[in-house]
């Protein structure tokens, strides 16, 4: 079992946009939050068979991203 953090992001569409950041490239999108989590769910296991089918390490998450907030003059 592995524990990934998942970043859920609104998209001026509706609906919700899904990032993995520990594993580039591993994305989704959702109409609701939990339609977000179970989908990212099958993303994350598809995603990490495709990199063991290929031989390659599968990324552990080393620690949770932050989100920042920062003010710039525009």
């Amino acid at each position: 079992m592995r524990t990934y953090t998942i970043v859920v992001e609104p998209e001026e569409t509706g609906g919700f946009s899904v990032t993995v950041p520990a594993l580039p490239g591993c994305f989704t999108q959702g109409r609701s939050i939990e339609e977000c989590r179970a989908r990212a769910q099958e993303a994350i296991a598809v995603h990490i068979a495709g990199l063991r089918a290929d031989g390659e390490l599968v990324p552990e998450e080393v620690a949770a991203p932050q989100l920042l907030t920062v003010t710039v003059a525009a």
